[in-house]
C-alpha cells in the first residue's frame, strides 16, 4: 500500500491556534446548507488535525442524514467513497459512536487493527479501499448543540503518523464546537424551509375548470440559498359565473411571508365571492381589512375576473393592479400583448389613493398570462429586460395547451433553479366548436 507522508504533530502557537478556529467560524457561517457545512468542516480539518476526515450528521424531523468526508490526498477520495458505500458497521465502530453521542466526550481510537474481520470489510474493492487508506488511529468527536448532540466528526489518521496527542484533542473539540454551532444553524433554517413550503404548497391548490376554460398553475421554490418566499395564485369560480384570478407577492421570506401570504390570499378570495365587485373594489376591500387588523403586511398582487362568453365566446378581462407584473395575452398568432397600465400602490401602503379597473376583450384561443417577479428577473435581468425576454419566450406558444404553455415557458426561461420562488397562472379561452 502507498504511504503519506508523515506529518508533524498539531502544536503550533496559541496564535496559529487562534487564527485557525476564526477560519473555521468565518467559513462555516455564511453557510445555509446542511450539506454543504458538513462537507467544509471535513475539508477544514484536514490535513491539520487528519489525514481523512468524515462529518456525520443524523437524520432529524424528516431531514435526511448526511455524511461528509475530505482526505489530504484528492486521490484517496473514491477509496473514501468505497468504503464508506460499502463497509458494515462493526460491533466496535457502534459502540464507539454510541459512546461519542453519549457522553458528549470525544472517543480516541490509538489503535485500527488493518484487520478488522469479514463482518465488517466485505472482500474485494471495499478492503482494498481501506487497505489504500491505511487507517492507523481515529478520533470520534461529538457534534452537539443546545444541550444534544447530532452528529460525530471523525477524524482519522493513516501510515506513521501518530495518534492525536492532548493538544490536539483540545483543538479537534474547539473545531467541533463551532462546527457545531453552524450546522446547527442550517439545520434550523432547513426546518424552516420546509415548513414554509409545506404550508406554501398546502395552500397553493389546483385550480378549478370551468367550461370553455383551461387553467393552468405553477408554483416554483426558490433554491436552496434562499428561504421560499410568498408568491401566490388563486382560481374561483364567482357566484354569478365569472373566473376571479389572483396573483401576488407577499414581501419577505420564509415562514413568516408564508403566513402572510395565506391570511392575504384567503382574505382576497373571501371578499370577492362574499361580494362579487370590480377587482379594483375588491383591492381596496383587501386593503381595509388589513389596514384595520393592523396585518403589517405588504404586498403586490392582481386581481382578475374573466367574464362569461358572449355569442362568439368572447370573453371580457377586467383587472386592476396593485403594483404587480402586468398581465400578458398569448395569441395563437404568435402575437404576445404586454397589458400595461399605470403604476399603482401595493396592498398594505397607508396612502390611500383611487385604484383602477382595465378591460381587454380575450377571444377563443387566446391565453391569458399572469406571473410573478421570481420569472421575469430569472438570471438576475431587471424587471424591463426580463418582460421583453418573457414576451419573447412566449411567441409560438399561444395555440398550446395551458399546462403546455406553461412547461415550455418554464423550460425556455428558467431551466435551473432560480433565486426567488416564482409562480404563474395561464387561462386558455378554448375555442369555440363549429
Amino acid at each position: 500500500m502507498s504511504r503519506l507522508p508523515a506529518l508533524a504533530p498539531v502544536a503550533g502557537s496559541e496564535h496559529d491556534r487562534v487564527r485557525f478556529l476564526a477560519g473555521v467560524t468565518d467559513s462555516l457561517a455564511e453557510l445555509l446548507d446542511t450539506g454543504e457545512a458538513a462537507d467544509r468542516l471535513a475539508r477544514l480539518v484536514v490535513p491539520r488535525l487528519a489525514d481523512w476526515a468524515t462529518v456525520t450528521v443524523l437524520a432529524g424531523d424528516g431531514a435526511p442524514g448526511r455524511t461528509a468526508r475530505a482526505h489530504r490526498d484528492p486521490a484517496r477520495l473514491a477509496d473514501v467513497d468505497t468504503y464508506l458505500a460499502g463497509r458494515v458497521s462493526a460491533p466496535r465502530d457502534q459502540s464507539a459512536l454510541t459512546a461519542a453521542m453519549r457522553s458528549g466526550r470525544p472517543v480516541h481510537l490509538t489503535e485500527l487493527d488493518p484487520d478488522v474481520g469479514p463482518e465488517s470489510l466485505p472482500e474485494g474493492p471495499v478492503r482494498a479501499a481501506w487497505q489504500q487508506l491505511d487507517p492507523t488511529s481515529s478520533l470520534l468527536v461529538p457534534l452537539q448543540a443546545r444541550g444534544s448532540a447530532f452528529g460525530v466528526l471523525s477524524l482519522v489518521r493513516s501510515g506513521d503518523r501518530p495518534p492525536h496527542g492532548e493538544a490536539d484533542v483540545a483543538l479537534a473539540l474547539e473545531v467541533a464546537r463551532r462546527g457545531a454551532l453552524a450546522l446547527d444553524n442550517t439545520r434550523l433554517y432547513g426546518r424552516q424551509l420546509r415548513v414554509a413550503e409545506t404550508l406554501q404548497h398546502s395552500l397553493l391548490t389546483p385550480p378549478p375548470q370551468p367550461e370553455g376554460l383551461e387553467i393552468a398553475v405553477r408554483y416554483r421554490p426558490a433554491g436552496s440559498q434562499a428561504l421560499v418566499g410568498g408568491d401566490w395564485y388563486d382560481a374561483v369560480l364567482q357566484p354569478d359565473g365569472a373566473t376571479l384570478l389572483v396573483i401576488g407577492d407577499v414581501t419577505g421570506h420564509g415562514v413568516e411571508a408564508a403566513a402572510a401570504m395565506a391570511q392575504l390570499r384567503s382574505a382576497v378570495r373571501t371578499l370577492a365571492y362574499d361580494s362579487p365587485d370590480s377587482p379594483a373594489r375588491t383591492l381596496d376591500r383587501v386593503d381595509r381589512v388589513l389596514t384595520g387588523l393592523h396585518r403589517g403586511t405588504l404586498a403586490t398582487a392582481l386581481v382578475a375576473r374573466l367574464e362569461l362568453p358572449d355569442g362568439d365566446g368572447t370573453r371580457s378581462l377586467r383587472w386592476s393592479s396593485a403594483g404587480h407584473l402586468p398581465p400578458l395575452l398569448v395569441s395563437p398568432d404568435r402575437e404576445v400583448r404586454l397589458l400595461t397600465s399605470r403604476a399603482e400602490r401595493l396592498l398594505g401602503i397607508q396612502e390611500r389613493s383611487p385604484r383602477t379597473d382595465h378591460e381587454v376583450a380575450v377571444r377563443p384561443g387566446e391565453t391569458v398570462l399572469l406571473v410573478t417577479d421570481g420569472l421575469v428577473e430569472a438570471g438576475r435581468l431587471d424587471i424591463d429586460s426580463g418582460l421583453v425576454r418573457l414576451t419573447g419566450a412566449l411567441r409560438g406558444l399561444g395555440g398550446l395547451p395551458a399546462d403546455a404553455l406553461c412547461d415550455r415557458l418554464l423550460t425556455r426561461v428558467v431551466p435551473d433553479r432560480t433565486d426567488d420562488d416564482l409562480a404563474v397562472l395561464a387561462v386558455r379561452v378554448l375555442p369555440t366548436r363549429g
